[in-house]
C-alpha cells in the first residue's frame, strides 16, 4: 500500500499539470496527466455508480439542465481506479435528445477487482431528463430526472435495481455556470437503505475548447444511515476536435481523518454543434 507521502505526491503532479496547463494553453501539460493516470492509483471506498452526465452538459457526476438538440447522439467512456477498496470501473454512458429538452440517458459500469476477486457488471442505469423551464435573465433554468436501474449485476454489485427521482438547478454568470442536484433513489433489495444525493458544479469556461471543473458531493448511500460519502472533485475538460472531449479529474473524500482518493478519465464522442459560441450585439449610435 502506498504511503500518505507517496499519495501526496501524486496529487501534488496532478495540481501541477493543471496549474502548468492553465497558465500555459499547451496541450502537452494536459496529456501528460494521461501518464500519471496509468502509474498512480486513487483511492474512495466502493459507491454504486448510477446514472451519470455526459460531457459537456455536467461536470463529474453533477447534471446541468442543458442537453443535447433534437436527434442528436453522445457516447462516453469513463475510467475510474480507486484505492481502499481496491477496484477499477470503467462506464460506457450514451444520450440521445428526443426533443431539445428532453434527453434519454443510459450508464453500463464494469468493475473489476473489487476486493481482489469479483469481477462484474453493476446494475444497468437509465434515466430521462426533462428541463421544463428555461434560464431568464436572473432566474436559473430548472429540470428534473426520473431514473430506474436493471438488476443485472453481480450479487456483491447490485442492489436488485433502483429507481429515484433528481431535481436540477442551472445558472450561468458570464464564463461560470453552476449547477445544484437533488437526487433520492430507492432500491430494489428491502434490506438495503434509501440513497440521498446532494452535489454541487462548478464550469469556468476558460478558453473556446477547455473548462476547469469543481465538484462538492454528499451522499448517504445505501448501506448506511448517515452521509458516508463527503467528495470534493477537480478537473479539465478539453475539446479536442469538434466532436471529442477529453476529461480528467481527481476526487479527495474529506469526511474521513486519513483522506482517500480516485482519478477520472473520461473520453466522449457527439455529433452535436457546439452550442456554447460568444455572441457579441454592437449597437451603432445615429
Amino acid at each position: 500500500m502506498p504511503t500518505l507521502t507517496c499519495i501526496r505526491a501524486a496529487i501534488s503532479l496532478t495540481v501541477w499539470n493543471a496549474i502548468c496547463y492553465f497558465f500555459t494553453m499547451k496541450k502537452k501539460c494536459f496529456f501528460s496527466f494521461l501518464f500519471i493516470f496509468l502509474l498512480f492509483g486513487s483511492s474512495h471506498a466502493f459507491d454504486i455508480a448510477g446514472i451519470q452526465p455526459l460531457a459537456p452538459d455536467g461536470v463529474f457526476s453533477t447534471f446541468s439542465t442543458e442537453s443535447l438538440p433534437k436527434n442528436k447522439v453522445s457516447l462516453e467512456l469513463t475510467l475510474e481506479r480507486s484505492r481502499e477498496a481496491d477496484f477499477y470501473r470503467s462506464t460506457i454512458k450514451g444520450a440521445y435528445a428526443i426533443s431539445d429538452n428532453l434527453e434519454f440517458i443510459a450508464s453500463v459500469p464494469y468493475v473489476l477487482h473489487f476486493e481482489d476477486s469479483i469481477d462484474g457488471f453493476e446494475d444497468i442505469a437509465i434515466g430521462f431528463k426533462h428541463r421544463f423551464y428555461d434560464e431568464g435573465k436572473y432566474g436559473p433554468s430548472l429540470a428534473y430526472l426520473l431514473t430506474a436501474s436493471i438488476p443485472v449485476g453481480h450479487d456483491k454489485l447490485t442492489t436488485d435495481g433502483r429507481a429515484g427521482i433528481g431535481f436540477i438547478l442551472s445558472k450561468r454568470i458570464g464564463p461560470f455556470q453552476g449547477s445544484f442536484n437533488l437526487f433520492y433513489v430507492r432500491p430494489g433489495n428491502g434490506e438495503l437503505n434509501d440513497e440521498i444525493t446532494f452535489s454541487s458544479g462548478i464550469v469556468f469556461s476558460a478558453t473556446h475548447n477547455s473548462e476547469i471543473l469543481a465538484e462538492f458531493l454528499a451522499k448517504k448511500s445505501h448501506f448506511t444511515s448517515e452521509y458516508d460519502q463527503l467528495e470534493a472533485r477537480l478537473g479539465y475538460r478539453l475539446r479536442t476536435t469538434d466532436s471529442l472531449f477529453t476529461t480528467i479529474g481527481a476526487g479527495v473524500d474529506i469526511k474521513n481523518r486519513n483522506p482517500e482518493y480516485r482519478l477520472l478519465l473520461t473520453i466522449t464522442f457527439t455529433n452535436a454543434k457546439d452550442k456554447k459560441k460568444i455572441q457579441r450585439i454592437i449597437e451603432e449610435e445615429e
